[in-house]
């Protein structure tokens, strides 16, 4: 009997041959948004070690977007072109290739973490940053200046027209990126949007510009195909974003034709107190998925297999999201198969390895 996590799913018309998928990690290696060989083998690994479905990293829909100078983007041709061997080679592995989509707002123009993490000066490279409203993720950040409405729908144009170069590029999937305290997660929650017009205030109005940006991104995107989002369930924090603001989100994703939801927490307030213990994001996509009806994709310190087959065989999420564990081994997909007692699909450059 197959166990569930190496088990096919169908999402429209594409099949995820197992449950595993890359979640997208920044990798603070690009050069004016321009993805080289480091994603390319970075990406590749982990298709050739076994992952259903690769994500590429938060990826800038434009230059301001990125949270660093060292981040993805893609907003023009140049940065296309550069993707479309990785696509390629992601699809030759027998994986479906995908990107997340972002905006950083209030966390972006930050130097690269590997030269200590800092505020990029404007004398230096760095950007004005922008938010919902004039308030800064902390003191190490920048106060963000609050976007106009105007601007708010020139940045759904720019979501629109990243979309489109994705899909030119070669993904199969894209997910919008509404979680971690980045520029849609700004708006969704109280604690940093503050605006008084039709943007802020209610719940209906903090949710107007992330289900613009759903909205936009089904319309460009094939109906063949499926569209992600990723969300941050709760703030962690008295008074934020909490688990029943994003059920009642996540409900109007649902109505707009969003497939999966990406199931995260945290990153909308410095110092929030997290309780770091493995799965502890798994009750969150559990009570996403019961109280909506949607797949969701569990994601937090999973890193055992029984551990992630007992998460989708209790019916608390769909698939299963790996960061930190896919960086230490890349072929984790297959030494799951092997865990289980199936038949891993190995590449045949590395058969005699797993003989």
């Amino acid at each position: 009997m197959t166990a569930t996590l190496l088990s096919p799913l169908k999402l429209r018309e594409l099949t995820l041959k197992n449950r595993i998928v890359v979640s997208p990690m920044c990798m603070y290696s690009a050069i004016n948004g321009i993805a080289n060989d480091w994603h390319l083998v970075h990406l590749g690994a982990r298709a050739s070690g076994g992952a259903a479905v690769v994500i590429v990293e938060a990826t800038g829909v434009v230059a301001e977007g990125r949270i660093s100078e060292s981040c993805l983007a893609l907003y023009n041709q140049a940065q296309m072109l550069a993707l479309k061997p990785i696509t390629a080679f992601i699809k030759s592995q027998g994986s479906i290739p995908a990107i997340q989509l972002a905006h950083a707002g209030r966390k972006a123009s930050m130097s690269n973490p590997f030269n200590g993490e800092r505020l990029l000066g404007l004398n230096e490279g760095g950007w004005e940053v922008v938010g919902p409203s004039a308030i800064a993720f902390s003191e190490r950040y920048a106060t963000p200046k609050a976007l106009s409405i105007k601007e708010i729908h020139e940045l759904v144009e720019s979501f629109k027209h990243s979309a489109r170069l994705a899909l030119e590029a070669g993904f199969e999937i894209i997910e919008g990126h509404s979680a971690h305290g980045y520029l849609m997660h700004q708006f969704l929650s109280p604690l940093s949007n503050k605006r008084t017009d039709e943007f802020g205030g209610s719940l209906e109005n903090r949710m107007r510009f992330p289900l613009m940006v759903a909205q936009a991104l089904r319309d460009v995107w094939p109906a063949h195909l499926p569209v992600f989002f990723r969300i941050s369930a709760t703030d962690w924090t008295e008074g934020g974003w909490s688990i029943e603001d994003s059920v009642a989100y996540v409900n109007e994703l649902k109505k707009i034709g969003i497939d999966l939801i990406d199931v995260s927490t945290g990153g909308n307030v410095s110092g929030a107190k997290i309780p770091l213990t493995p799965g502890y994001q798994t009750p969150f996509a559990e009570q996403v998925k019961a109280q909506t009806g949607i797949v969701t994709g569990a994601v937090g310190l999973i890193t055992e297999f029984d551990q992630a087959e007992e998460i989708l065989k209790t019916k608390k999420a769909d698939v299963i999201l790996l960061a930190r564990e896919l960086l230490r081994d890349p072929n984790w997909p297959i030494r799951a198969a092997l865990h289980f007692g199936e038949k891993a699909q190995v590449p045949p450059q590395y058969a005699r390895a797993y003989k």
